[in-house]
């Protein structure tokens, strides 16, 4: 079956174009002005049409955290998150020990094998990460690398583990992060103290991406006076590094948003949510992993006010921060999309024939109308966990 989707926006490259996109057994088939046969069409006029947005970093949403939930809880989650225009993700995972760590990964497998395609792989963060960066993540479990532990996972789990979050610093000789990427694995620097010399060391053996950058990242520290660069800095120096950004204009300010937009550019951010089981529930306090927390101000924070504690973002929520904060709209989509795909060396993220047919329509204001996945539509409604319908948008 051949759909038509028509739209006189279509967000491509650097432009707006507008004409038809065809998709056809799950993938763009044709992206034209041309009348082409069509069995369904979907009419986007009015509305924008870009390619379906990615996040590499997602802990939960509607009541359900990744870490530690049943099938349909997940997949509940991840509906969610669909509805404000995720069409591929990394559900992300606490630092935990290795058997919770391992049951949240058969949960989330058999999710993915279940029906929730949009689940690209999953992204472990932790437990190898620095105290002194912690944030909302429970100490107890933080360690230094385990050669056993994380073998154990990568064997189990292989292919299906796409991403791993550790301190630098931790990880001597970069031997966890040499292992990582020998798996496939692409390491990510975060919740780190690490200085220069550590970040040149797991550069070389393979890192290239840092997790939510600004979060619980190390700058500028001096030692006799002499000034030693931090993970932060690096994460601009080195220009093959992807920096995660929490576009959320709380754990980022607007301002700062475009500073990195400026230095890093579209091509090495990608845009991530950090959403935790809070998003989309109502929520307003719970617990992360054993960690208390509260929403408020739009933000989940520790219990004490101290830090923040993940986020209730959606990716089309981070899209819209970043048009607020002055980013060009091809820019923010760029960040939302074909920059985590190529990262992942997924075959999505741009409109372009031979791509999977995951897109999405959305209005002036970067609200949701329409989501495909795979060339399946879904409207942009979601119903919440206690089986209320939430409309998320209207019909074009």
């Amino acid at each position: 079956m051949r759909i038509r989707i028509r739209s006189d926006r279509i967000v491509a490259g650097e432009e707006l174009r507008s004409g038809y996109v065809y998709c056809e057994d799950g993938r763009i088939s044709a992206v034209t002005e041309k009348e082409l046969p069509f069995d369904i069409e979907y009419d986007a006029a009015g509305g924008y049409l870009a390619a379906g947005f990615v996040d590499t970093h997602v802990h939960g949403g509607a009541g359900a955290d990744f870490t530690e939930c049943t099938e349909e809880e997940a997949m509940r989650a991840v509906a969610f998150h669909r509805s404000h225009g995720t069409t591929a993700m990394l559900p992300t995972t606490l630092a935990s020990d290795r058997e919770r760590t391992s049951r949240a990964l058969e949960v989330l497998k058999g999710a993915k094998e279940h029906g929730a395609r949009e689940i690209a792989g999953v992204h472990i963060e932790g437990p190898y990460l620095a105290p002194s960066m912690a944030g909302a993540q429970n100490a107890a479990f933080l360690t230094d690398p385990v050669e056993e532990d994380y073998f154990a996972l990568l064997e189990k789990f292989g292919g299906f583990i796409r991403k791993w979050t550790y301190a630098p610093e931790r990880d001597k000789n970069a031997r966890f992060c040499r292992t990582l990427t020998r798996y496939g694995v692409l390491p990510s620097a975060g919740h780190t103290a690490a200085t220069y010399a550590d970040m040149v060391g797991a550069f070389s053996a393979g890192m290239r991406s840092v997790t939510h950058l600004y979060s619980c990242t190390s700058t500028i520290t001096r030692e006799g006076g002499y000034r030693r660069l931090g993970a932060t800095e690096c994460a601009y120096l080195f220009d093959e590094v992807t920096a995660e950004l929490i576009a959320d204009g709380r754990h980022v300010p607007p301002e700062l948003i475009r500073l990195v937009f400026k230095l890093k550019g579209a091509e090495h951010i990608a845009l991530v949510t950090d959403a935790i089981s809070a998003a989309g529930s109502g929520e307003r306090e719970g617990t992360l992993n054993g960690v208390p927390y509260i929403v408020e101000d739009g933000v989940a924070k520790l219990a004490d006010r101290s830090a923040f504690a993940g986020s209730v973002a959606t990716t089309d929520g981070l899209v819209r921060e970043c048009v607020r904060a002055g980013i060009p709209l091809f820019e923010a989509v760029r960040a939302a999309s074909e920059t985590p795909a190529r990262m992942l060396g997924l075959n999505k993220g741009k409109i372009e024939v031979g791509y999977d047919a995951d897109l999405v329509i959305f209005d002036g204001d970067i609200r949701i109308k329409r989501v495909f996945v795979g060339g399946e539509a879904f409207d942009g409604a979601f119903s919440s966990p206690s089986g209320k319908k939430i409309t998320v948008s209207e019909e074009l």
